[in-house]
């Protein structure tokens, strides 16, 4: 058998990521994906312009729509509109076809994929790891890239990631036409969702929904009660959304995403954003960094992948921690955190930095948190 150098679980946004900059880089690379195709995904496909840093492809002919203008409402009134700089904006994506280009592009970079192989096993042998799908098929890799999503075991089974998982309960959707909703503008909706919010971003023709609860979310999330109310708002019948539920894995403590030849990426490293829900830029973040470091430990330049973790808690981890504190404040007190956050003359321009990547949630936290403590 054959052993080639990374096999990467899942041929999503980070796995793709990883997998193009391997290939680019001569590497003998394979994504293993349980599915034949790539579905529709309702996912928000909202993701800071400052992406394009990671990629030396243009990604701006996949956006679906250019985000200058945040939202923001209080039981549909109430309501505050930011503006986002020029220099980076927000963008919306179709997740199935960003997840497609990306997938594309590694492809054809080299990168093999495939399809059907939903894997049941992973060991390491003599440091080699064995991979086994459940139709029996073996692959055998220098390295592993975990990349299957919220949804995956292999944290657990090899002791990465947060020692206490945290999963938000989200709702995501989609409407075929774009009702009210203003050209280029994202809505976010606070007061309708206990412990959370919905929001709706424009894309083509169409129009994404999604809810998300990030505390006390052990119990299903009242969809349909909050949609009759927040859709009407935006000229649509809450009939005409099409989506479902699911658990979305965050960020929970900085934490080991790698072992010896093995790292988690996007979804499955738990980097989504606890405040905001931001899943798709540290996925692309984390696809690139994982990349990065496997190809200085393929080529023996180091002997371990520990500067991944690092660099991820560096870049990415130290400003979710600050995001998770002001989640469970701000949650808690939703009503005061939208008078005192949102409505506060510079807070919508701060948290359409933090959505463009222009700032961290470090550069406002202490002020927010101690404003909204002391309030209450």
């Amino acid at each position: 058998m054959t052993i080639i150098d990374v096999a990467i679980i899942g041929g999503g946004a980070s796995g793709a990521t990883a997998a193009f900059h391997l290939a680019s880089k001569s590497k003998n690379v394979c994504i293993l994906e349980k599915n034949i195709s790539s579905p529709e995904k309702s996912c928000g496909g909202g993701m800071s312009a400052a992406v394009q840093n990671w990629f030396p492809f243009k990604l701006l002919p996949i956006v679906d729509e250019v985000i200058t203008k945040v939202e923001f409402s209080w039981c549909n009134t109430d309501k505050v509109i930011a503006k986002l700089s020029g220099s980076s904006p927000f963008w919306i994506v179709k997740r199935e076809k960003l997840d497609s280009y990306l997938l594309n592009q590694a492809l054809n970079s080299g990168c093999d994929i495939l399809t059907t192989f939903n894997v049941v096993d992973i060991k390491k042998k003599s440091n080699i790891w064995q991979i086994t799908a459940l139709d029996g098929r073996q692959l055998e890799a220098k390295a592993v890239v975990i990349a299957d999503g919220s949804q995956s075991p292999w944290p657990k089974t090899f002791n990465l990631g947060p020692n206490q998982q945290k999963f938000a309960s989200t709702f995501s959707g989609r409407i075929s036409k774009r009702g009210n909703l203003r050209s280029e503008t994202a809505r976010f909706e606070f007061g309708l969702v206990k412990n959370g919010f919905a929001w709706a971003f424009p894309l083509n023709n169409e129009v994404n929904i999604g809810i998300g609860t990030f505390l006390g979310n052990k119990n299903s999330i009242p969809v349909n009660e909050i949609l009759k109310s927040f859709l009407p708002d935006l000229g649509f019948d809450p009939s005409e959304v099409i989506g479902h539920e699911k658990k979305l894995r965050v960020w929970n403590g900085q934490c080991k995403l790698n072992a010896e030849g093995i790292l988690l990426v996007g979804d499955a490293a738990s980097l989504c954003d606890p405040f905001l829900a931001e899943g798709l830029r540290p996925a692309l973040m984390s696809g690139f960094e994982a990349a990065k470091s496997l190809i200085y430990w393929l080529d023996g330049e180091v002997n371990c992948l520990d500067t991944y973790t690092k660099t991820m808690q560096k870049n990415w981890g130290n400003s979710m921690a600050w995001g998770k504190r002001i989640s469970q404040v701000f949650y808690r007190f939703p009503k005061v955190g939208y008078q005192l956050g949102i409505k506060r003359p510079t807070a919508p321009k701060r948290i359409a930095q933090i959505l463009s990547g222009e700032m961290s949630y470090e550069d406002i936290a202490k002020r927010v948190i101690k404003r909204l403590v002391f309030q209450n």
